[in-house]
């Protein structure tokens, strides 16, 4: 059994936060176990409460399309989320939420290891630069401890709003040109709070 199973097994069961007593299933995330590119979404919703697989319902169809937009397909790419059990009526995840799961996520990063992680959405991007406004870091790539983060909005937002859908399919473009300059190797660290930009 890989460590990313093992990881898996403890998730389904994690009694760590009020979640674990409302959910029907945990959604540990799912993917290659060498995935070069990461995305991470906010929370599991309705469909994937009840399949224990990310990102099932409109938002993951989008997702899906997207990906064939830039030449890639779904199993080819690392696909979680910041908290793992659906929070009731889909509303926000709560700080001590967000805290009590932060463990997995970080160990799956830690055994994926990708080249490049995308968060999706504002709280996924707390996670990561919790200084930052996915307004404002949307679509620019920054390197940080060996990873290329590349922020983007979140396809449920992108799902109500033309404007938010041409800014995420934009980003998305951009995607092949990061992940090819992550290939490359290991490179000198930007310093907070300076950016680098690729475009």
């Amino acid at each position: 059994m890989s460590a990313l199973t093992e990881l898996y097994e403890k998730i389904a069961i994690c009694p760590d936060c009020d979640l674990s007593r409302s959910r029907n299933r945990a959604v540990p995330g799912e993917g290659p176990e060498n995935a070069e590119i990461v995305f991470v979404g906010e929370a599991p919703g309705f469909y994937e409460d009840q399949q224990g697989r990310p990102f099932v319902g409109p938002a993951g169809r989008l997702l899906e399309e997207l990906l064939s937009s830039i030449g890639l397909r779904r199993d080819q790419v690392y696909i979680g989320n910041v908290i793992k059990c659906r929070p009731p009526e889909n509303r926000d995840p709560l700080p001590k939420e967000i805290d009590a799961c932060r463990k997995w996520l970080q160990r799956q990063i830690e055994l994926i290891k990708p080249k490049v992680v995308v968060p999706l959405g504002r709280f996924s991007l707390a996670w990561f630069f919790p200084n930052e406004s996915i307004g404002r870091m949307h679509g620019q790539a920054r390197f940080r401890d060996g990873i290329y983060y590349m922020p983007m909005y979140h396809p449920a937002a992108a799902l109500h709003a033309a404007n938010m859908r041409r800014s995420i399919e934009e980003d998305f473009h951009k995607l092949p040109a990061v992940l090819e300059e992550a290939r490359k190797g290991p490179k000198e660290e930007v310093p907070e709070p300076q950016q680098m930009r690729l475009f």
